[in-house]
């Protein structure tokens, strides 16, 4: 499908869920290398390995000239499978249940060019020939800043586990977005797509600068993207997040910019909103994809919030959880392309009261 025809199927899409609101012009993006994340499935053998996905079988398919990803993360896959070779890791096989390399995580700060490398192991078996290796890995790829094995030994469909062990003495990786640095650990979460993050967060920023609250939450923020973009000086800014690496990551990048009026808290961000018995006077949340939960929204709507900022990458659940906030009323919208090429898309919205 031409990508003008892709923009406008999501445009209309979002507006038949969601109704009447002043809809902005969408963001659109460039068509190829705008990925700065490759998830790729390890297929072949330790000897010859293939990055991409597995087909029906189980079998590899390789997709290291995939144009979805720039050049920098192209770049890095040779290397990745000569160190791979090197310290005989053997792919996982799916039918046979045995192996050990499921995945690599290749996350691309585009600012720098440098990279966050993450290896999804079954178990700790090759974790001693990857340490012996290491040199070799960092020679052949020396943009590369952070180096984590992630244990996931489990046989089911979850891409990585709870347990991560860094291999190189920096954890974070420095993502820049709109002059700001984020900072990104291995497990949290950063939008794939920089560019329309950068978009995302400016439309925010935006609309909070026009409102004036004197008081905003962040919930489900993870690294901080939308509280540090909205901290401007003239608002009380709360981030709450249940991961507590994404916490430290985000009063890291608070700390190094000088926001002196942000904070942030580590819990369910559900869970702590309910308990309050105060609201601030705008609300921002960003949560996963399968939307924010029924008491949330009834505390949202019952409370004394004056404004709502919802950014959602799935406008069906978006579009079930307005329902439940009938105080709200949809203001303005905007379709943020940060998933070209698929049906999925970014909208984040603007909600008042009347």
């Amino acid at each position: 499908m031409p990508y003008p025809d892709q923009l406008a199927a999501k445009q209309a899409h979002a507006r038949r869920l969601l109704g009447e609101a002043q809809w902005l012009e969408p963001a659109a993006s460039r068509e190829s290398g705008f990925r700065n994340k490759a998830k790729m499935a390890v297929g072949g053998s330790a000897g010859q390995p293939l990055l991409g996905i597995l087909d029906a079988h189980g079998h590899g398919i390789d997709l290291a000239d995939c144009t979805l990803y720039p050049p920098a993360l192209q770049a890095s896959f040779a290397p990745l499978k000569a160190f791979i070779t090197r310290a005989a890791i053997e792919p996982y096989d799916l039918a046979a249940r045995r192996g050990e390399l499921k995945y690599v995580l290749v996350t691309l700060a585009e600012h720098s060019d440098e990279l966050m490398v993450r290896f999804v192991l079954r178990s700790q078996e090759p974790l001693a020939r990857m340490r012996k290796h290491l040199d070799s890995l960092r020679e052949a790829l020396p943009a590369v800043r952070v180096i984590s094995v992630n244990l996931q030994p489990e046989h089911k469909a979850v891409l990585e586990g709870e347990h991560e062990i860094l291999l190189t003495a920096e954890a974070t990786l420095a993502m820049r977005v709109n002059g700001l640095t984020l900072h990104l650990r291995p497990q949290g979460f950063f939008q794939t797509h920089t560019a329309m993050a950068a978009e995302l967060y400016a439309q925010a920023a935006t609309w909070v600068r026009e409102l004036q609250p004197v008081t905003v939450w962040d919930l489900y923020c993870g690294v901080g993207g939308f509280a540090l973009h909205c901290a401007d000086g003239a608002h009380a800014v709360l981030g709450v997040e249940a991961s507590a690496d994404a916490v430290a990551a985000a009063e890291r990048s608070r700390d190094e910019a000088g926001l002196t009026q942000v904070r942030f808290h580590t819990e369910d961000a559900a869970a702590f909103a309910t308990r309050q018995t105060q609201a601030p006077e705008l609300v921002i949340v960003n949560p996963p994809r399968r939307g924010i939960d029924a008491a949330l929204c009834r505390w949202l709507d019952a409370s004394a919030m004056r404004w709502l900022i919802y950014s959602s990458c799935n406008a069906e659940s978006l579009a079930r959880d307005l329902a439940l906030m009938p105080g709200l009323r949809l203001q303005y919208a905007r379709v943020l392309d940060l998933f070209p090429h698929t049906r999925h898309y970014e909208v984040l919205t603007l909600l008042g009261r009347g």
